[in-house]
């Protein structure tokens, strides 16, 4: 069994969720910290550097291992050293010290907006709410 922190489209009733729904075990809500950011479709967390990390919102998955090389896969994750496009860092749950696992975060913002509030969900759906207003 593996955890794995996710804070975007693999949170349950989210876009990516099926990718990886046939392979959880468990979930649990959860936090950690840092800055989340808007790349359109998903979004993107950084863990520090960036100044005003605040509490991020999501699940931890306790998944098979064959989940975890689904999620590589849509992540672009492929090892460490590679060309990734996240890379899979260890974390733990900004509240509950013993709960840890993996998470996919970026090195750096890379020049997307930022997500107030820590929330893609909550951010997605003001989103999606605004759009239909155009």
């Amino acid at each position: 069994m593996i955890r794995v922190f996710v804070y975007g489209t693999l949170l349950v009733g989210e876009s990516n969720h099926h990718v990886v729904a046939p392979y959880v075990l468990s979930v649990r809500p959860g936090r950690v910290r840092g800055a989340l950011f808007d790349a359109g479709a998903y979004p993107g967390l950084v863990l520090s550097g960036c100044g005003g990390e605040t509490d991020i919102e999501g699940e931890w998955l306790v998944v098979t291992q064959v989940g975890l090389n689904r999620m590589d896969e849509l992540e672009e994750y492929y090892g460490p050293g590679a060309r990734n496009d996240y890379e899979r860092v260890w974390v733990r749950d900004s509240r509950r010290e013993e709960c840890e696992g993996w998470i996919y975060v970026w090195n750096e913002p890379r020049g997307y907006p930022r997500i107030a509030g820590g929330s893609w969900r909550e951010y997605a759906r003001r989103k999606q709410e605004l759009g239909s207003m155009l």
